[in-house]
């Protein structure tokens, strides 16, 4: 005898619980069941069905008839996705398709893409719960106060108006026609805080052309770098999740250091969905991180002494400080944050700056590893190679001393623009501008868009 979960792996294997419309999907159980002569789905089954085909929702590309994807103005020359999110700054974000890039912000969950001069997102909100908040419970406090006090004369106008052709076979002309519109005039409330979201993650108030050309002026070797690295720029991270993530990265790679973190969310934080079958988790909140148990459990996750940094860190600004110690660091100067930050567990001169720069707002902050201790001796301080064979304290302030004396007060972003230019991963890449199309000036967008079928 056939029983409902067996009905479910028929479909679920054909495709339909993916694939079709809500009200199909119930008609075709109940064509089966009456073959079977079994009686009509009762209706909590059907929500059974529903819970599973929601759990079974897949990572979106960028389709341009889907309402669902919006966009925000934004060149590459801004904003290189494929260096900003693989470079180490943030270890949550996957590359699920080509050009298409997943991950977590805010306590959603986000596909990223891009095309020649947009930036393209999708967020995931089936699952979400009744009263879900935006943001983090200890983490991203006063986010729109930030943003508005920094867009300044930078604020465009971002009215969305996609247009597309109606003949399924025509060739793609242009997604996008900008409007005159103020760029708070958005559908739904909802889309506004997307986009604050957004624009605050990646700092788009910062003109990376702009001081791209300022340091180029200055700095012949950051100008050869610049030619190949457009777009690279620091992230604006919750400062808990900047945070603890980084005591992961000790003698560490970033292969590794992004299994740890995912291991990390999976086990301590809370599920926020499931995409073809990966489930994304939102980062632990510090009582999570704290609890006694935690340090036993990393260390069968293979965190080795960083687990026992991790709970005591945790355990350490809950019991000092206050959940909201680490936001609170962005109002201080960069000394006393970086001071504050070297007081706890596991916390070392270069974790303490990253989590400065990337986290904090601490643009003149400048982290110094092995790599950057290497390029300063070869391209500004050649005499570092011949009188120290280790990273001391001394040479570690010499090489930041240096980089704010030359780039200024984002020096600690042309340091990240330095660094991506010597990792390994990034060897040979190159800006290789998109194919335009004749006539209207716009990227040509075939490779990244899915096509709807004939």
């Amino acid at each position: 005898m056939w029983h409902e979960t067996q009905i479910l792996n028929v479909l679920f294997l054909s495709g339909m619980l993916c694939l079709l419309p809500s009200v199909l999907t119930v008609k075709l159980f109940h064509i089966s069941l009456k073959k079977l002569g079994r009686a009509p789905l009762t209706t909590g089954f059907l929500l059974q069905t529903e819970t599973v085909k929601a759990e079974m929702m897949q990572h979106e590309t960028l389709l341009l008839k889907d309402e669902r994807w919006r966009s925000i103005p934004c060149c590459r020359s801004e904003l290189c996705l494929e260096i900003v999110l693989n470079c180490g700054q943030s270890f949550r974000w996957h590359e699920t398709s080509k050009g298409h890039w997943t991950g977590v912000i805010a306590s959603q969950v986000w596909t990223l893409t891009q095309t020649e001069d947009r930036l393209w997102y999708r967020t995931y909100r089936e699952l979400d719960g009744p009263g879900r908040s935006l943001y983090p419970k200890d983490g991203n406090v006063g986010m729109n106060v930030h943003l508005k006090a920094k867009l300044g004369k930078r604020k465009k106008t971002l009215e969305l108006q996609e247009k597309v052709s109606e003949a399924k076979h025509e060739p793609i002309e242009t997604l996008v026609t900008p409007c005159d519109q103020d760029c708070d005039t958005w559908d739904d409330g909802q889309s506004k805080k997307d986009k604050d979201i957004l624009m605050d993650y990646f700092q788009l108030h910062v003109g990376m052309e702009e001081l791209y050309e300022q340091w180029s002026q200055t700095d012949s070797f950051f100008k050869k770098a610049a030619t190949k690295f457009p777009g690279v720029r620091v992230l604006r991270q919750d400062p808990r999740e900047c945070l603890f993530s980084l005591i992961c990265t000790s003698n560490n790679h970033i292969t590794r250091i992004s299994g740890m973190v995912e291991r990390l969310c999976q086990n301590f934080g809370p599920l926020l969905c499931t995409l073809d079958m990966k489930h994304y988790h939102d980062f632990p909140s510090l009582q999570a991180l704290a609890a006694p148990d935690v340090e036993a459990h990393l260390q069968e996750l293979k965190f080795g002494y960083r687990a026992r940094y991790i709970q005591q860190a945790a355990q350490e600004i809950l019991e000092k400080y206050g959940p909201h110690w680490l936001d609170s660091l962005r109002h201080v100067t960069y000394e006393e944050a970086k001071a504050a930050l070297r007081t706890l567990p596991g916390v070392g001169a270069k974790v303490a700056d990253c989590v400065c720069l990337m986290a904090l707002d601490k643009t003149d902050a400048v982290p110094v590893d092995t790599h950057v201790w290497q390029m300063a001796s070869q391209n500004y301080l050649p005499q570092l190679g011949k009188e120290s064979k280790t990273l001391t304290p001394k040479v570690y302030r010499e090489i930041g001393d240096t980089f704010r004396e030359r780039f200024g007060t984002y020096a600690g972003w042309a340091q990240s623009v330095l660094f991506c230019s010597d990792l390994k991963r990034f060897k040979g890449l190159q800006e290789k501008p998109m194919e335009k199309q004749k006539g209207n000036g716009k990227g040509n967008l075939k490779h990244l868009v899915k096509q709807e079928p004939h």
